[in-house]
């Protein structure tokens, strides 16, 4: 059966609670519906990295949600909070007293069964009859100008119940929130407000991509459909669409080809979604025709998940020389077009500015996703324009400021300089997500996921560059102290940093009437990158490198940390390469395996090593390889073989989130019970509206039964589900030491019952060297239903290998609900790995 067919939502709708606050009008076939009366639920901002407390959420999870009436009592923590009646303003704005998170609820009454587009802004997320859906977090102002477009794109479409349904919205930003309903005009529509499309060039034939949203308000998956692209008076290409299932959206990608334009302006984009030949819908959206010199936009297949992302280029001033060029990677700031980002400079003669996007301007703050994105456009670009390799400069703004912090801190081989700009240090220094004090070990290992995001931990990477810092004294966005903090760790052991404070100034300053922003285009900045340069590994002698992860980070010139023997905590080695005798000499801590790149030793003679005081000499050169692996075992270091791609190493790691960096595809399982199946569905198709929403992703969800595990070997796979409800748990995980199945979690000779258990795990794939198969997974529905609103999907969380949890976990309290944590060994098994056990319920 092709993996494609069609898979029809079995959900079977269930009647709520009514409550006293119905909106003010009933979907009885009003085009527009406006939420203007609720019941307001403030509560404490307890959510930290490892625990949340949130009575709301484990109601759901529980499934003893009831409506809830004006003055009932919920208990958060140690704190009673009140629901509270609640009506927009003016401008159609929920408010709370004060910013912060809190639940709105409001009901919708409908005469019949239908579909709605809801549209919403300020919530992260919004329960539609018990449903997640994915929410507007970021679109929480009416004041964006520009960004209108990017604020208002969040339209979903939801299927109303005949009767009173329900929406309960979650907001944890600014206690600020409104929504709509409005009516579809057909089952499937075209949602231009999300578009990534490239600019156009004088002169430069146009054969790239682009990606709108099509919304599937409809029943059922759809599968047939093809959209017809054609630019200005060209000939219109095909592209064929990929499964988008029922009630839900998907950016698509979209082939765009065209003549040369001759002059700048704008030309039309006209797109027809058509199924079966019959056109569905259509659309005109303008591309812009700019000159080659000026800022412009271009667009590439990611190869996260095969989406269409762009990246901007001011392109260097004298780009017709074909001598190579600087490049100066700019990392933007929150709510920051990329494009933007880089028209902020005033153009250089002898550098490109290359600004990728975050995945989104919010996106992943430069993390997970964010990172990958800016890496992957490093790489095109340095494939797409004439770089002296030697000149690769780091610079960003606010939330680029940490970009540029943690990006150089995990990647200091592949810059000279890192320029941040009014930029914070981590999480945990600007936002605080954990409390502090003592850790039990349950609480470290699974901190030890988040290791790559504690810049000032690894902070003596920056040793190997040059640091230029700035920072507004008056800054109230991003504290001063935050620049302050990093400069009083330089201090302790740079050589060759600058620190520049504005006084007077605030957060985004330019000082003169130059073209070019002075926060980010400052002179003595780019003075600074122009009189550094960033050496060939053959010219490195010494080495003195941090590790985190190394399926994150691993590489630093000629040397590579490939393994840990404790995984996820810090590992560091110094190592100096002598030529002259053919020698490595240096110490290490928690490394467990790591292998040098012999194209820097001259000759072809005998190899020396001096590791942590053990010599082994006149060591042979491999024949097949520039590489030397050595492993450590009983404490002693040994030359080894090239290791098996199966056991762990750069190409994959582990941690729970690495099963997203991949091409992954969500494998629902439809072979529970009802109540099972719809939960698979609906929790797969709200992560990919998350991660449509905040990473402009882009995933194929199918289910089990339309799954082959023989096409697309190297794909990762996301399973929901577990060993009872989804068919391709034999094929995918027949192997894995954990198995979840009904009522039951057995890993190795251990077995935990209960049918409120929840696990999330990562495998790697059977007949793969680099995919993972990563599980979202419990014992029953209401272990299914905690997976719910794990932020996994999101920067500055992470899991390890395995977690398995209770809803105990949402009461708060220490260790309560934690009961497994931790790593696979290196070869993937149970019994070499290191695990935190909490099995006392």
């Amino acid at each position: 059966m092709n993996r494609f067919s069609t898979v029809y939502y079995l959900i079977l709708m269930t009647t709520l609670c009514f409550s006293a606050f119905d909106a003010l009008m009933a979907a009885d076939g009003n085009d527009r519906i406006e939420f203007k009366e609720g019941l307001l639920l403030e509560t404490p901002r307890i959510r930290g990295a490892v625990q949340a407390t949130d009575a709301i959420e484990k109601q759901f999870v529980l499934g003893t949600w009831r409506a809830p009436q004006s003055g009932d009592q919920v208990i958060v923590g140690e704190e009673s909070v009140v629901w509270q009646p609640v009506s927009v303003d003016e401008q159609g704005w929920f408010s709370s007293q004060t910013p912060g998170p809190g639940y709105l609820y409001c009901t919708i009454t409908a005469d019949k069964e239908r579909t709605m587009l809801l549209e919403q802004r300020g919530s992260d997320f919004v329960y539609v009859n018990g449903a997640l859906r994915a929410g507007n977090t970021y679109g929480y102002k009416d004041d964006y100008e520009d960004w209108e477009p990017y604020f208002a794109f969040s339209i979903v479409p939801v299927k109303l119940i005949k009767g009173v349904n329900e929406f309960l919205f979650y907001n944890t930003r600014t206690g600020r929130l409104k929504a709509n309903l409005s009516q579809p005009e057909s089952v499937v529509l075209l949602n231009t407000l999300d578009s990534t499309l490239p600019d156009m060039l004088v002169g430069e034939p146009v054969d790239t991509w682009g990606a709108v949203v099509i919304i599937n308000a409809g029943d059922k998956p759809m599968t047939t459909l093809k959209m017809a692209a054609r630019i200005g008076e060209n000939a219109p290409v095909m592209t064929d669409i990929p499964i988008i299932q029922a009630q839900t959206v998907r950016k698509v990608g979209v082939r765009l080809q065209a003549a040369s334009p001759t002059t700048t302006g704008k030309t039309a984009l006209t797109l027809e979604l058509r199924d079966n030949d019959i056109i569905r819908q259509s659309a005109i959206v303008n591309l812009t025709v700019k000159n080659p010199h000026e800022p412009h936009k271009r667009t590439f297949i990611s190869s996260i998940d095969g989406s269409v992302q762009y990246y901007a280029i001011n392109p260097a001033q004298d780009a017709d020389d074909d001598a190579p060029k600087a490049l100066v990677l700019s990392v933007h700031g929150a709510a920051v077009e990329a494009i933007n980002q880089a028209a902020s400079y005033q153009g250089k003669t002898w550098a490109h500015i290359v600004s990728p996007t975050n995945r989104r301007p919010y996106g992943y703050n430069w993390e997970d996703w964010g990172r990958k994105d800016g890496l992957e456009v490093l790489d095109i670009a340095l494939q797409s324009y004439p770089i002296d390799p030697s000149r690769i400069y780091l610079t960003g703004h606010s939330m680029g400021g940490h970009g540029t912090w943690h990006l150089g801190s995990l990647f200091p081989d592949r810059f000279a300089v890192l320029g941040p700009s009014a930029g914070w240090l981590s999480f945990w220094s600007y936002r605080v997500r954990e409390t502090p004090g003592e850790k039990t070990p349950m609480q470290n290992m699974l901190m030890r996921a988040t290791s790559p995001s504690r810049t000032l931990d690894i902070a003596e990477n920056y040793r190997q560059l040059g640091v230029y810092i700035i920072h507004g004294s008056d800054d109230d966005n991003v504290r001063v102290d935050q620049s302050r903090t990093m400069v009083e760790r330089l201090t302790s052991f740079h050589r060759d940093f600058v620190y520049h404070e504005e006084p007077g100034q605030g957060h985004w300053w330019d000082l003169s009437d130059e073209p070019g922003t002075d926060c980010v285009d400052w002179p003595p900045l780019f003075d600074f990158f122009a009189r550094h340069a960033r050496p060939g590994q053959e010219r490195i002698r010494q080495i003195d490198f941090i590790v985190a992860h190394p399926g994150i980070s691993a590489v630093n010139h000629w040397l590579t940390v490939e393994a840990q023997v404790e995984q996820l905590k810090l590992s560091r080695v110094k190592m100096q390469l002598d030529p002259g005798k053919s020698r490595f000499i240096g110490t290490t801590e928690n490394i467990a395996r790591m292998s040098f790149d012999l194209t820097v030793m001259p000759g072809d003679g005998l190899i020396n090593l001096d590791m942590d005081g053990q010599k082994i000499e006149n060591i042979p050169r491999p024949a097949d390889a520039d590489k030397l692996w050595i492993a450590k075992s009983a404490d002693r270091w040994q030359v080894v073989s090239e290791p098996s791609r199966s056991h762990k190493g750069p190409h994959r790691y582990g941690t729970f989130k690495e099963a997203f960096y991949h091409r992954f595809m969500f494998v629902v399982g439809t072979h529970g019970n009802a109540q099972e199946n719809r939960w698979a569905l609906e929790k797969a198709r709200f992560d990919a509206e998350q991660f449509w929403y905040q990473g402009n992703g882009s995933v194929d969800v199918i289910a089990d039964v339309d799954f082959d595990p023989v096409e697309e070997p190297d794909r990762n796979i996301i399973l929901y589900g577990n060993a009872s409800s989804n068919s391709a748990w034999k094929s995918l995980l027949d192997a894995s030491p954990v198995v979840v199945s009904a009522g039951k979690i057995v890993i190795g000779d251990k077995t935990i019952r209960g049918k409120d258990l929840a696990c999330l795990f990562i495998r790697p794939r059977p007949g793969s060297d680099t995919a993972s198969v990563g599980v979202v997974s419990g014992t029953g529905l209401v272990g299914m239903r905690l997976t719910d609103r794990r932020p996994y999907l999101s920067p500055g969380y992470a899991y390890p290998d395995l977690f398995v949890f209770t809803p105990e976990m949402l009461d708060g309290q220490q260790d309560k609900g934690l009961l497994v944590a931790g790593f696979f060994g290196l070869d993937w098994r149970l019994d070499s790995g290191e695990f935190v056990w909490n099995l006392n319920r």
